[in-house]
């Protein structure tokens, strides 16, 4: 099975106005495609930081490790 990494990032704007993507947390999961990976990442975010992902970042990527 696949190894992907998945990171999770999220848009924040510095004191000029400029956006930045910054990342949040990045995890390393087994799936078989990056769709599966992303959903893994996910739940594994939720049960650490205790609340839905979308509230500490408002993107997400996976590629294959």
């Amino acid at each position: 099975m696949p190894r992907w990494r998945v990171t999770f990032y999220k848009t924040i704007s510095d004191d000029t106005g400029h956006d930045h993507r910054t990342v949040q947390k990045e995890l390393t999961v087994d799936a078989d495609d990056g769709e599966a990976a992303v959903a893994e990442a996910e739940r594994l975010y939720a049960l650490a930081e205790g609340c839905d992902w979308r509230l500490r970042a408002d993107a997400v990527s996976a590629e294959e490790a």
